[in-house]
């Protein structure tokens, strides 16, 4: 296609940065009515990526933006995208333009951004995001949209169903495209890339340049403008960090530390991340039970308890809101005070989307990050990505609580080392209850028969017509937990039923030539053990004595 013959110096031109500078959105070229949305929402001043971007897509060319999160690349592309689209007609099921977001809440967020400064115009706009009906979608994709704003499964699913045609597009904006690829979107990308037009403006946003962001941009942008409004993957400048080492990896010292900071600072509101959905549902119960409004987010709860619990957020209901990575980017939630990195990511680059949820807008804010013996490694790639060392801070806290919580889990047969023996709780595969077991084998010596309380239990063993009447227990040798060598144990005797034919005499039994009777009993009790038991399966388990099929 067109765009594979460019010249390869154009794709790896210098990239143009832009530095903080007071420039108002009157001086960019937007529409009287797109001014007026502006001022509306408060703001006169544009940021750097703002500045740098709206000129170049008004004038319909291709932009490539590397900016950290923060930066209003929001509105960098919604204010042009509102002023070319202003002239013109929605046809059904063929939308102009398309914005393609890595997750709901991004989604949605755009979709808000949109309806917030094309409110002075007639344009239409849709949401296509899981988690909803596609029937509603659906209606509005009929009667025809300007703007379509979806993640890329969902899409895909309306373009699969017949519902969509991409064909129309003349403006198409990816928004956080690192975060594409790290969640395994850039096949999909690839496909509505071809779906649409070649001859369309494209706006391609992202934190990060990775070789396969690259290769897709070379693969598909026209002659773009790179724009970068800062170094990529660099922290705000007004962000304070912080560390705080803690002496042990015991997940109640983390807790412990994390609610200490949350006490000792002043906390407006937070965003407390960690690197799994289950650890974010832990924290967030603990915070709760001690007294802190705490709620959580991640990619498991459905699509109405995450609208809700981000709303609440940002309405300041909810004052502590515990993470995985799907809220770390993207998200505009503002006078966000702290970000608490209960983990350290896995990734470096998670780090700096992380603490941008705080400090936005030019305000200023706090981000402290907790670190355990077994985060050497990844702490090390945090501070070399950022270059910089942040404050370490000290707790004054009773560690000895967590190593007694940590001690007392190891006497329970609990945590890793429970579970390296086998088994749940600590026990072996082949430990299950051994004091009922041994109970159940120990000889009764004494002269009167033994009182049973439970009616299930079978009758007592019968005395041996020879030997002597009291057995003593066998040695054992190897799992079966006897020995071979000496005479075999003999079955318990259940009386039959009534109506049961009488049991045949071993006379007449057709006993196989090189066995016993007695052998045959010993084979018929080895049969019934259950795995693990041995000889000592317990009275309860063995039942009546299976007959010869052939008696």
């Amino acid at each position: 296609m067109a765009n594979s013959r460019r010249p390869l110096a154009q794709a790896r031109a210098a990239p143009v940065f832009y530095k903080q500078s007071m420039t108002e959105f009157s001086e960019l070229g937007l529409s009287p009515t797109t001014l007026q949305a502006v001022a509306d929402t408060g703001y006169t001043t544009a940021t750097p990526i703002q500045a740098a971007a709206i000129p170049v897509a008004l004038a319909g060319r291709d932009v490539l933006g590397i900016a950290q999160t923060g930066t209003g690349k929001t509105a960098a592309f919604t204010l042009p995208m509102v002023d070319r689209l202003a002239a013109g007609r929605a046809k059904a099921r063929m939308p102009r333009a398309l914005v393609i977001a890595p997750t709901r809440e991004l989604a949605d967020q755009v979709a808000a951004s949109f309806e917030r400064y094309a409110k002075g115009t007639k344009l239409s706009w849709a949401l296509l995001i899981g988690g909803v009906s596609f029937g509603d979608q659906e209606k509005k994709l009929d009667r025809g949209v300007d703007v379509l704003i979806a993640t890329p499964g969902r899409l895909l699913d309306h373009f699969e169903r017949g519902k969509l045609l991409l064909t129309g597009v003349q403006m198409m904006v990816v928004d956080e495209a690192d975060r594409m690829l790290d969640m395994g979107f850039i096949p999909d990308i690839e496909r509505i890339f071809k779906l649409t037009p070649p001859r369309k403006q494209t706006l391609f946003f992202s934190a990060t340049m990775p070789p396969e962001i690259t290769r897709l941009t070379k693969q598909f942008l026209n002659d773009p403008t790179r724009i970068e409004a800062s170094r990529p993957a660099t922290t705000g400048a007004n962000i304070t960090q912080h560390l705080v080492r803690l002496p042990l990896s015991e997940p109640k010292a983390k807790r412990m530390a994390l609610r200490a900071l949350i006490g000792a600072d002043d906390v407006k509101n937070g965003i407390i991340f960690c690197n799994r959905k289950t650890e974010v549902d832990v924290v967030a119960k603990s915070l709760k039970v001690h007294g802190l409004d705490a709620a959580a987010i991640h990619g498991d709860l459905d699509q109405s308890t995450r609208m809700k619990t981000l709303a609440d957020f940002r309405s300041g209901t909810l004052r502590l809101l515990v993470a995985s990575d799907v809220a770390a980017r993207g998200l505009d939630i503002p006078d966000v005070s702290h970000v608490f990195n209960y983990d350290v990511p896995h990734h470096a680059d998670d780090y700096v989307h992380r603490i941008g949820r705080t400090g936005r807008a030019g305000k200023s804010g706090k981000a402290y990050m907790l670190i355990t013996p077994a985060d050497t490694r990844s702490l090390d790639k945090v501070i070399k990505l950022i270059g910089e060392n942040p404050t370490e801070v000290t707790l004054d806290l009773d560690w000895s609580q967590a190593r007694d919580a940590e001690g007392s889990s190891e006497r329970r047969g609990g945590g890793d080392a429970g579970r390296d023996r086998g088994g749940r709780g600590g026990r072996g595969r082949h430990e299950r209850r051994p004091e009922r077991s041994e109970s159940r084998v120990e000889p009764h010596t004494s002269a009167e028969p033994v009182a049973r309380s439970e009616p299930v239990e079978p009758p007592p063993v019968a005395p041996l017509e020879t030997g002597s009447q009291e057995r003593a227990p066998r040695a054992r040798s190897g799992r079966g937990g006897e020995s071979r060598a000496r005479a075999p144990r003999q079955p318990q005797v259940v009386p039959p039923a009534p109506e049961a034919p009488p049991r045949p005499k071993d006379s007449e039994r057709n006993t196989p030539v090189g066995r016993s009777p007695e052998r045959g009993r010993d084979q018929d009790r080895d049969d019934r053990d259950v795995v693990g038991f041995g000889s000592d399966m317990p009275a309860f388990l063995i039942g009546t004595p299976r007959r010869d099929p052939k008696a």
